[in-house]
């Protein structure tokens, strides 16, 4: 079974000089766990002056490099993924990098990234979050971004973006979408997750969900056990969600996990759970990673 998690905060750690005891995922617990493709996003935290966006996406990329000339290795596509085999894919989380010059897109492409969350939790000149202004969606600069990741086969990220943002690349996009980090707002009444009507026109379209395993975003609130993320990928399903929804845990992003998912080394607790579900083995090789395979040969 192919195991692909479509999102972590591991490099902004890792640039902020987290010590390995501190994190989430590691090479070995990578191994542990199985897991055959781990996207490995470049964020930059609260600040758009371009000096701090520059140094640190440079800077993250840096210290990509070092983890590849020390046992990772980079995949440029998910259908390079391999079992018993740990591969990386690099995604951006925040597309303000973008602003300083247009080319930067193409220049990230050849770096390796094949997935751009539009915005993380503050407007930049793409477009506006979940949590400001419900009005405005993307710019004519978000969609003239948008346009061309889709001709360089860079899916377009909608988690953290707002819903008229979400419903801009619905309409105006020529390639489906996905979410790589986000649950379903019927489940957990959150504006991070999509609710009815975004899941089932993201699943109509080809695109992909990957469940973030954040309490806050699961139960609504700091406790939430591998049970509550089987409520959420059920009713996905019940949208037509199968064959459409994965991983995407945000290990190093989020403090409080789920009972019993602490780090990789314990996704075999979740797929016992989905078992216990109901879900077919078929349905648990969708979900561990064959969706989000299938997801990127469709772009």
């Amino acid at each position: 079974m192919l195991i692909c998690d479509a999102h972590c905060d591991t490099l902004s750690r890792l640039f902020n000089n987290y010590k390995t005891d501190r994190l989430d995922i590691t090479l070995e617990r990578l191994k542990e766990g199985k897991i055959s493709l781990q996207t490995m996003a470049m964020y930059v935290g609260g600040s758009n002056k371009p000096e701090d966006v520059k140094r640190q996406m440079d800077g993250m990329l840096t210290v990509y490099q070092d983890l590849l000339k020390n046992g990772w290795v980079q995949a440029f596509d998910p259908s390079e993924a391999e079992e018993n085999k740990v591969k990386t894919m690099l995604s951006i989380e925040g597309c303000e990098i973008f602003e300083q010059d247009f080319a930067y897109i193409q220049l990230y492409r050849d770096a390796g990234v094949r997935m751009a969350a539009i915005t993380w939790n503050y407007e930049n000149a793409l477009g506006t979050p979940h949590c400001k202004d419900a009005t405005t969606g993307l710019t004519d600069f978000g969609f003239k971004c948008l346009f061309e990741m889709e001709r360089l086969g860079i899916a377009a990220d909608v988690s953290h973006l707002n819903e008229r943002g979400f419903w801009d690349i619905m309409n105006k996009g020529h390639k489906p979408p996905l979410a790589s980090h986000s649950c379903a707002r019927k489940i957990c009444d959150h504006t991070r997750n999509l609710n009815d009507e975004q899941l089932k026109a993201l699943f109509q379209s080809g695109g992909w969900i990957g469940l973030n395993y954040l309490p806050l975003f699961l139960t609504g609130s700091n406790d939430a056990t591998t049970e509550d993320i089987a409520r959420h990928i059920r009713h996905m399903y019940d949208l037509g969600g199968a064959g459409h929804v994965g991983l995407g845990s945000d290990f190093d992003g989020i403090g409080e996990k789920p009972v019993g998912l602490d780090n990789p080394t314990e996704l075999t607790n979740l797929f016992e759970t989905l078992k216990n579900h109901g879900f077919s083995q078929a349905d648990l090789n969708d979900i561990a990673g064959k969706a989000f395979i299938d997801y990127y040969k469709r772009l």
